[in-house]
């Protein structure tokens, strides 16, 4: 009898199963970023069984009467696949995007930025097409058309810039290129300029915790640079550009496929920058734009599928070699190199940087995952009669075991290492400022790490939670845990709510994240030596996306908290002389809200507008003091407009900032004081665009309306003197940019070219 019973039971249960069917979800992937596919269709292999993905990518298939239970998955734009189920009850399909062609369906990215649906994180995408909206020459240039990065003046002698995420410096946002730490230290001041927009596929820029996965320097955010896939991308791309002043740029990539079953594929990416006249448009008797020299090469290699069975890699090499030059007009660098009669700043370097990103993927649960990459960052310049030579060696490796289980959940665990070896030397070519920091810095970092990250999927995937922690071994300072997890709750299509909470830590490189230390006259006083920053971040956010009639609109706000437990900030205001090195253990705090609109209009015209509010300050003796150089209010608008067949586009984005604290100067003699705070300005760009089938001709204006900052260089009629000081720019310094530029297009086919 109990044999019956249980055989009756089994029975019931099979039988259940299979009345249940096969149930799933279909994405399509764009760049490394997941979308669904509604309409997608699902059929079993040899049969007329077929389903449709609803709204949600969500599809169910019968089991019944199926014996070979192999799916063919298929949606218009991407390569149809045939996919093994294994006896699983629940898949997450992934389609590739199909090579463009004439007599191939038309496929067309997103034509603006947007917000990720899948992602856990809230991330913003600006995709290749948001990147041709405006010149995009470097990195700096590519977040025009959004409020989340603020790109920051840094030395305006040399315009070396940062991009602040939550009102906080750049140092304390990981910006990633391919996923991997490149820009830091010494390439930290120049590095975000040297990657021009042509080599980028798109930008993810997320704000707050991220993923352990990548380290544990994420603070206030990260930014990552996924560049152009060797067997996606154009198979050539030219683009020139020049400006008024005279500085003009010059890209070319070229894709192909190698090897006997053409199963490599490569790209070569050449990037050139020629220096602009001197200009000296407000009469202080100093260049507004450096002297500007760039060459850049850059190699991709890659071979096989990560996502499918077997062995697959991404090898790359990329080299750079710049030359700025800016100061006084009549500074010569060759001949006024440490001169104390011309005043200028001379920085030359070289950059040889690599990676290699391999996997083997075992089955479509189990994948090994193996990443290495290093650079060698070599720096020869002078800020005035201070000499500073450098020289900077990284190595980060990782490896990783990926491990799908329970059919939705996704676990990742592996061990990493973080090497550094950054060697500055200072001089003075005088001794009449009586500066006291001369001398060879040695900055070391030597970090084992050990981290595991699970993610869980449940209701279908509405649920969504990433829980992760590292745990790394400082040389100094010992060991350093940081946990960290993001939750996704998608109510329905059109509602997603997120949050996440975190903490994070990196250590301090004084003088190559701090450049304006050596541009300035200031003396640098050591309070005491400088401990690793430490924060911690929270943030939420909600997304509302609907549709009326042929209007798409998007509403999302955000608000993110970091509260340090250790941060440093040169302190500039005690004497205006000098500046004091020191750590603060004290209150510590950034608070951003952000509230974001954004409409399409007959999927031709677009109109996206940003507020955002900041609060960044530190608790001093019972009061609080406002961080420099932080609008308190800062607002955006962008409007995109194209005609039905794409020949024409316009394109326009405002900025408004409010007031910033500065620097206190109350003590210089009155000619070189400054206000508090800075006027509030606007900035507007412009740009059209003519489009054939395989050139574009665009044309443009930054900053429209000509605003300049009075007096952004403090005492710049007596640069040898103590009160010469780059510290106080806060807003653009060169007035009208007008430029022009054409790309050159041919597409990738499946069989060749069109």
């Amino acid at each position: 009898m109990r044999l019956l019973i249980t055989a009756i039971l089994v029975l019931q249960i099979f039988t259940g199963t299979y009345a249940q069917g096969l149930k799933g979800k279909l994405f399509g992937l764009e760049g490394d970023t997941k979308e669904i596919l509604p309409g997608g269709i699902l059929r079993w292999i040899g049969t007329e069984t077929v389903a449709t993905a609803n709204e949600n990518g969500v599809f169910e298939l019968p089991l019944a009467g199926i014996s070979d239970l192999r799916i063919i998955a298929s949606f218009s734009g991407f390569v149809t696949d045939t996919i093994a189920t294994d006896d699983k009850t629940y898949l997450s399909i992934v389609l590739h995007p199909a090579a463009k062609s004439l007599s191939a369906v038309t496929i067309t990215d997103k034509s603006a930025a947007y917000i990720s649906k899948l992602n856990v994180t809230k991330t913003e995408v600006i995709n290749q097409n948001e990147l041709t909206k405006a010149a995009c020459c470097d990195l700096a240039g590519c977040f025009g058309t959004q409020a989340s990065v603020q790109p920051q003046t840094t030395n305006v002698v040399t315009n070396a810039q940062e991009l602040r995420i939550l009102g906080l410096s750049g140092v304390y946002n990981q910006v990633l290129f391919d996923g991997l730490p490149m820009i830091q230290g010494l390439s930290y001041t120049y590095g975000i300029s040297t990657y021009p927009g042509t080599v980028v596929e798109n930008i993810y820029v997320s704000k707050g915790t991220t993923s352990v996965l990548q380290g544990y320097e994420s603070i206030s955010g990260q930014i990552n640079l996924d560049s152009r896939q060797p067997d996606r991308a154009d198979r050539l791309l030219l683009n020139a550009y020049i400006n008024r002043f005279g500085e003009n740029h010059i890209n070319a990539n070229v894709t192909t496929a190698a090897g006997k079953k053409k199963k490599w594929h490569t790209l070569l990416a050449l990037h050139m920058v020629q220096p602009a006249r001197k200009v000296d448009g407000n009469g202080d008797g100093f260049l507004d734009l450096p002297l500007l020299t760039r060459y850049m090469a850059y190699s991709k290699w890659k071979y096989g599928n990560d996502r499918k069975k077997g062995f697959s890699t991404q090898i790359a090499l990329r080299v750079v070699q710049e030359n700025r030059t800016g100061g006084q007009n009549a500074y010569n660098a060759t001949e006024d190199e440490g001169s104390n009669s011309v005043y200028g700043q001379a920085v030359d370097y070289v950059q040889t940087e690599a990676y290699a990103k391999s996997a083997y993927r075992f089955s479509a649960d189990h994948a090994l995952a193996f990443t290495a990459s290093g650079f060698y960052h070599r720096q020869h310049s002078w800020f005035g009669t201070t000499h500073y030579q450098a020289t900077q060696k990284n190595g980060y490796l990782n490896m990783q075991h990926e491990w799908q289980w329970k059919e939705k959940h996704l676990l990742k665990y592996g061990i990493s290492y973080r090497y550094q070896d950054l060697t500055e030397n200072i001089r003075f070519a005088d001794t009449v400022l009586q500066r006291t920091y001369a001398g060879t810095y040695l900055t070391q970092l030597r970090v084992p790490g050990m981290f595991a990250e699970n993610t869980f999927h449940w209701r279908e995937d509405k649920v969504v939670l990433i829980a992760g922690a590292r745990i790394d071994h400082h040389q100094k300072w010992g060991w350093r845990f940081t946990p960290r997890s993001m939750v996704k709750y998608a109510i329905n299509d059109n509602h997603t709510f997120r949050a996440s909470a975190g903490s994070g830590w990196r250590q301090v490189n004084l003088f190559s994240e701090q450049i304006n230390l050596l541009a300035s006259s200031r003396d640098i006083v050591f309070g005491e030596v400088l401990k690793p920053e430490a924060a911690f971040n929270w943030g939420l956010s909600h997304t509302y996306r609907f549709e009326i009639g042929s209007t798409t609109t998007i509403l999302s706000g955000d608000f993110y908290s970091t509260h340090f437990t250790n941060q440093f900030f040169p302190d500039y205001d005690t004497d205006p002389t000098k500046a004091f090195i020191r750590n603060f253990e004290g209150a510590s705090r950034s608070n951003g809200l952000q509230l974001e609109a954004s409409f399409i209009f007959f999927k031709r015209l677009e109109f996206r507008t940003a507020y955002n509010y900041l609060d960044v300050y530190r608790v001093e003796n019972g009061s609080k003091t406002y961080l420099p150089f932080n609008a308190r209010n800062r607002t955006m608008g962008a409007l995109s407009y194209r005609t039905r067949n794409s020949r024409w586009q316009g394109d326009i984005n405002a900025h408004w900032f409010d007031a910033m604290r500065l620097p206190n100067t109350i003590n210089n003699p009155a000619e070189y004081r400054r206000p508090s705070y800075s006027t509030p300005y606007t900035t507007v760009n412009v740009q059209a665009t003519l489009r054939w089938k395989t050139l574009d001709i665009y044309a443009g204006c930054e900053n429209l309306a000509g605003y300049r900052q009075p007096n952004p260089i403090i005492a710049a009629d007596n640069p040898f003197s103590k009160y010469f000081d780059l510290s106080s720019v806060w807003g653009p310094v060169r007035g009208r940019e007008f430029y022009i530029g054409a790309r050159y297009t041919i597409k990738k086919t499946g069989d060749g070219i069109k």
